[in-house]
């Protein structure tokens, strides 16, 4: 497991990735209720401390235009929704459209992340072995150091959620809410 992070993080250069926290996806993860209270803890104690917040939200191409794989997965039809109402955006918190599985790719949040002098990504939000897993191997290549939140990631298979986790643990900090909210303080 990564060891020794606690001196890597800045919270004063960092921000709260809120990831694909949409109706369709959060209806069907296996801890709903964990995920969705440590996701209202961690959001209202970064919002406290004044930690940027940002939202991802899937947002499917037209048809015409997706890759030939989502649409033989099906994938270019589904419909996720709205971020859910327990930890909807605030004014002032920005919400990133993206049509992929990492946060770099066809959005402007390298950008961002570069001009607000983000160095570190404290990732939350569905599905670990996705979207989470990906950003943060990405953010890991361009510099930018990736923090795990364990019980604030969540998945439809379990399995894969745990197997994500472990991968990710060998690289990165992976800790659990309760941690986070302790080194925030």
């Amino acid at each position: 497991m990564f060891a020794n992070y606690e001196k890597m993080i800045d919270f004063t250069k960092g921000a709260i990735i809120v990831w694909d926290v949409q109706e369709a996806l959060v209806s069907r993860i296996f801890n709903r209720e964990e995920f969705v209270s440590n996701l209202q803890k961690i959001i209202k104690s970064g919002r406290e401390k004044g930690v940027p917040i940002l939202y991802t939200r899937i947002t499917p191409l037209p048809e015409k235009f997706e890759s030939p794989l989502r649409k033989n997965s099906g994938m270019s039809r589904f419909e996720p929704g709205d971020i859910i109402k327990e930890v909807y955006p605030i004014e002032g918190e920005m919400v990133i459209n993206k049509n992929t599985a990492s946060i770099f790719v066809g959005t402007n949040f390298e950008l961002l992340a570069r001009n607000y002098g983000i160095t570190t990504l404290f990732l939350t939000g569905i599905a670990t072995e996705m979207g989470i897993e990906t950003t943060a191997r990405h953010s890991l290549a361009l510099g930018i150091l990736p923090v795990i939140i364990a019980d604030a990631v969540s998945s439809m298979d379990k399995e894969a959620h745990e197997r994500s986790l472990l991968n990710m643990g060998k690289l990165m900090p992976v800790l659990k809410t309760e941690n986070f909210l302790k080194m925030l303080k």
